[in-house]
């Protein structure tokens, strides 16, 4: 007979479920993971989301940051390191209701972004626009894709 210190399949159930309740009481339901591709980064309390893509002229990170004042976010760019930083800030009055539920997160958030060497950083443009911020990084002309005319012979 075997002696040892496991633990019963239903003991061990409930564990599991008492520590995910404290993490995700402590951490929220996806901990210190952030979106995938995000480069490390201190924890922050919530994580907009956004998309990012190319055109023939610039990549584009649109970021979605309701509820967030134009003066409380900003935008940075070192060593093609584009860092986005912000706040969003819990309504006064929010601490007089009686809430049932709060499932919307709030306080500061910090996103940064590695981009390729292409980016022409002295024409970045940053747009504030209903809830969405718009990160328009234009590319340097010489990375900007070329027309090869072909020419045919005979």
């Amino acid at each position: 007979m075997k002696l040892g210190t496991a633990v019963a399949p239903a003991r061990s159930s409930q564990l599991q479920d008492k520590l995910n309740r404290i993490f995700e009481e402590r951490f929220g339901p996806f901990g210190t993971l952030g979106p995938l591709g995000e480069e490390p980064g201190a924890f922050t309390t919530w994580t907009p989301l956004c998309d990012i893509y190319e055109t023939d002229k610039s990549i584009v990170i649109k970021m979605e940051l309701p509820e967030v004042k134009k003066q409380n976010v900003s935008v940075t760019f070192d060593n093609n390191l584009l860092t986005i930083h912000g706040e969003r800030k819990a309504e006064e009055e929010t601490k007089e209701q009686n809430y049932h539920r709060v499932e919307r997160s709030y306080g500061q958030f910090l996103r940064s972004f590695t981009l390729p060497p292409f980016v022409d950083s002295k024409k970045i443009a940053a747009e504030f626009k209903e809830g969405m911020l718009i990160v328009t990084l234009p590319k340097a002309e010489e990375a900007k894709a070329k027309q090869i005319e072909i020419k045919v012979a005979g």
